[in-house]
């Protein structure tokens, strides 16, 4: 049974990772100046942790999938604190970060706020309200967006759909629609073999906007495409990425690490091909949450996710703290 307090999101980006949970020790680095902060979006109150100088430049950390809070961590077992980590070391170099809770979910949550009844246009209308409130924070002229895997997402979208968005920077971001990813993830796992054509059947079928019945689907499949998220899976789907980055026209930073299990270089290669004009930064042996991982094996690779004494890839914070310093909006 799925905990109610944060829906049924598990989606995407968990479709192959038997994610490890295992006691680590936390992190004793120092941490920056940090108070909290609140916008008033659509649905109500959403809050967020505002860390660094409080002066320009700004950026807005878009969390990934699922219920995954504004330090990066996930009750799935995620315990890196990657956004917590990218928020320090970005205040090392002057800048300023405003990391969130999803609406509905931790902070965010609130009285009648379902985390399910969201779409992507709804997630753009909370970057609207996020925006908006740290630039009245600070009066900074506009805002960057830093989008981590499915946030970057968000993230295209919010911008294409902003004038006070300074530019881009993606991070681990998918440059196909998110319904092809999930089907690259679930043929790369073969023992998902027994159910892949029912998975495929639904994606098929969410890609076209219609609805899927899952009285009837793999137990394994049921919380993935479960009722109360079709809504968003669909307009998801239909957003393609590469093709919304077309064209835009404000400074994009494309950063990828070479051991990431979840998004590819080669969806890298898509956002850079949609825009000759952005920077595209390969990290070596970095992976999803933004770790080094020395070699190829997945179990390791995997089990950083759930260990939060690791430290943030040294080239992370590097690649966007210069891009942030350097690039007039």
């Amino acid at each position: 049974m799925v905990d109610r307090k944060f829906g049924m999101r598990i989606r995407w980006a968990f479709a192959v990772l038997a994610l490890a949970s295992h006691a680590a020790v936390a992190s004793t680095a120092a941490a920056p100046t940090q108070r909290s902060i609140e916008a008033r979006g659509p649905t109500g109150r959403l809050a967020g942790t505002l860390a660094g100088p409080g002066r320009a430049p700004v950026a807005l950390i878009v969390p990934g999938s699922g219920p995954t809070d504004r330090d990066g961590n996930n009750p799935a077992g995620i315990r890196a604190a990657p956004y917590r980590l990218l928020a320090e070391a970005l205040a090392a170099q002057d800048i300023t970060t405003v990391r969130i809770d999803k609406r509905g979910m931790f902070g965010s949550a609130g009285p009648g706020v379902d985390p399910n009844a969201v779409t992507l246009d709804a997630y753009v209308d909370d970057m609207r309200a996020w925006v908006a409130a740290a630039r009245s924070h600070n009066g900074a002229p506009c805002v960057w967006l830093i989008g981590h895997s499915e946030g970057g997402l968000v993230a295209i979208a919010a911008a294409r759909a902003m004038n006070d968005v300074c530019g881009l920077v993606l991070v681990a971001t998918p440059g196909r629609p998110m319904g092809e990813v999930l089907r690259s993830q679930l043929r790369a796992n073969p023992a998902n073999a027994p159910v892949l054509a029912q998975a495929e059947s639904a994606i098929d079928a969410l890609t076209a906007g219609r609805r899927v019945d899952t009285s009837a689907m793999h137990p394994a499949l049921a919380p993935l495409f479960a009722p109360p998220v079709q809504g968003f899976l669909i307009s998801m789907f239909a957003f393609d990425p590469a093709k919304a980055l077309g064209g835009y026209e404000r400074p994009v930073l494309i950063v990828q690490g070479t051991r990431d299990l979840q998004v590819s270089e080669e969806d890298a290669g898509l956002l850079k091909r949609a825009d000759d004009a952005a920077q595209l930064v390969l990290l070596p042996n970095v992976n999803h949450v933004l770790k080094v991982v020395d070699g190829p094996d997945a179990r390791a690779n995997v089990a950083s996710y759930a260990d939060p004494s690791l430290p943030l890839a040294p080239g992370v914070g590097a690649a966007i703290g210069r891009f942030l310093l350097t690039k007039r909006p």
